[in-house]
């Protein structure tokens, strides 16, 4: 064994300890739950109006005349579940869209594809809205001294009480080249 494999933590690194952690990450930067509670409410609200039963040589089958509405509630509510995950932005739409296709699968599709898919797809939709992303933590500073610190502003004030933009951030001024925008 080397002495530079046996520095460099991440070398010789299990694979799946590696995998384990980068979907941790990646778990943790968008509502992912959430997601996955409404991808798994939209399956039985699309699948029980299309399904069929065998009990020995008797078949039941569950179509009814709304399998087409099931059918539609049951794919958005998967895509929704779908772009929580991959844009979390919009979490807040595809939540409460989520809610809304859930409330309506009660009378459309089989009571919410018999009450499971309407409360997982509620829970998702819940859990989108309430879902909001972390902060990330500050890096830790190394130690400065006091004369290359920024001077505190009186009484404890804001420096920038209008936010990083400034308070003139709207004003319309002629730029030194000709009043043209750097784009073109």
């Amino acid at each position: 064994m080397s002495a530079e494999s046996a520095v460099s933590p991440g070398r010789d690194e299990h694979f799946l300890r590696v995998l384990r952690r980068n979907f941790r990450t990646w778990r943790g930067q968008r509502p992912f739950w959430a997601g996955l509670f409404t991808l798994l409410g939209g399956i039985p609200i699309a699948y029980f109006p299309y399904a069929t039963f065998k009990l020995g040589h008797m078949t039941l089958s569950m179509a009814t005349t709304a399998g087409a509405g099931s059918l539609i509630i049951g794919v958005l509510l998967v895509t929704l579940g779908l772009t929580m995950w991959f844009h979390s932005i919009v979490r807040v739409f595809a939540g409460i869209a989520s809610i809304l296709l859930a409330l309506i699968s009660i009378p459309i599709a089989n009571l919410g594809g018999f009450i499971v898919g309407f409360l997982l797809s509620m829970l998702g939709g819940a859990l989108a809205i309430a879902w909001v992303p972390g902060k990330p933590q500050p890096e830790p500073a190394e130690d400065k001294t006091a004369a290359s610190a920024p001077a505190e502003p009186a009484g404890g004030a804001d420096p920038e009480p209008w936010g990083p933009y400034g308070a003139n951030t709207h004003d319309t001024t002629i730029e030194a080249n000709g009043g043209r925008n750097s784009a073109g």
